[in-house]
């Protein structure tokens, strides 16, 4: 019995191209990966986003006109209602100028865990403790 630490490091923008919504729905599905271990075992994911990866997280954004692709914002609250642990680089929302209003809630859907705004370091924390980290 035991606990297997997984975190998934989104590091580049959904802007035409699929990957930063890869990491939350793969994210989201630790819950089946458990249905594989022995009895007891337990998966705790840490979805994360850095540098140009938390461009990605504006609500509000435009990708299916522009890039004919769902945007993160959907799969975002999916994630907090299945109580996803998600944190976001607070250096790097100040970087790119996102106020921490601006990101996605689903409050209104239900769900009680929020996005939470760290320091990087507490984000290398993250990958430090992890059995495995994902890069997207």
């Amino acid at each position: 019995m035991g606990d297997v630490k997984v975190t998934f490091l989104v590091q580049r923008p959904q802007y035409k191209g699929e990957t930063s919504r890869l990491a939350i729905t793969h994210a989201i599905a630790y819950q089946t990966v458990e249905i594989l271990l022995d009895d007891g075992d337990t998966v705790t994911p840490d979805l994360c986003f850095v540098g140009e990866g938390v461009l990605g997280l504006e609500k509000g954004q435009k990708a299916m006109d522009l890039y004919g692709i769902t945007s993160t914002e959907s799969h975002m609250k999916n994630a907090m209602l299945v109580d996803l642990n998600i944190l976001v680089c607070k250096e790097d929302l100040q970087k790119y100028g996102i106020s921490e209003d601006s990101l996605p809630d689903a409050e209104e859907m239900g769900a009680e865990v929020k996005i939470n705004v760290v320091p990087f370091s507490d984000i290398q924390k993250s990958l430090e403790s992890a059995r495995h980290v994902l890069f997207f």
